[in-house]
């Protein structure tokens, strides 16, 4: 699905990844782990198009991105969610919907079906996103992100400072929507129990580079916790 190349980029003159090869596969998980500084949002960044690799390419579906623009790579099928739990703060959960889905064919149904994926934001439709929880907001900016029918979603660290039991309801959101088919996910995330019931593939990344990497899986849990631990 997606195949990120041989990548060097950063920031300046100071090297981030150090050519760091990454695939996702077709309708599947490809979670990327690694200590904090590793490179994971970098990479994201790079899949994304917001910072343009020193050398190497990013495909997607075999068709050389690399050069496209974030809004060309949206066009053909990707969103990204940052870390941060992005949303417009003084728009209500409706309006931040409506939002994304103003414009698009099918944005109507588009709501209805995020909505049952997180019930509580119909809940909370009239509340301003400023007022929501950090895991409530987490579920805004995916939902967001699922209005627009993506084939590929990005998402950095959406567990990162959110309650368990939300992190078990995203958890499930990702697992259920992999498990229909037609999405493929790039999943960069600290939870390891997450990750690896989640992927099919891992890379773990240090210092800007695969020092790790193997299939997902419950049973892969033990080799990564170690990995990391080093």
């Amino acid at each position: 699905m997606l195949e990120i190349k041989n990548v060097r980029a950063g920031y300046d003159r100071s090297p981030v990844l150090h050519d760091t090869t990454v695939t996702v596969p077709n309708n599947g998980v490809a979670a990327v782990l690694g200590h904090n500084g590793a490179g994971k949002s970098t990479l994201l960044r790079v899949a994304m198009g917001l910072l343009k690799p020193q050398r190497g390419s990013v495909l997607l579906d075999g068709e050389d991105i690399t050069r496209l623009a974030p809004h060309q790579r949206v066009a053909r099928g990707m969103a990204y969610v940052p870390q941060g739990q992005q949303s417009f703060p003084h728009l209500t959960t409706a309006e931040n919907l409506q939002l994304v889905a103003d414009g698009r064919s099918g944005g109507k149904a588009a709501i209805a079906e995020v909505l049952d994926l997180f019930p509580v934001l119909r809940e909370l439709s009239a509340r301003r996103a400023g007022l929501l929880s950090g895991g409530q907001r987490q579920q805004l900016a995916i939902a967001r992100a699922l209005i627009t029918s993506p084939r590929l979603l990005l998402l950095d660290e959406p567990t990162e400072g959110i309650q368990p039991s939300v992190v078990a309801e995203i958890e499930e959101t990702v697992l259920t929507l992999t498990r229909r088919g037609g999405l493929s996910v790039l999943l960069v995330e600290q939870h390891v129990g997450f990750a690896m019931r989640a992927a099919q593939r891992y890379y773990i990344l240090e210092a800007g580079r695969v020092t790790s990497y193997g299939e997902g899986g419950a049973d892969a849990e033990g080799a990564v916790r170690e990995a990391l631990s080093v």
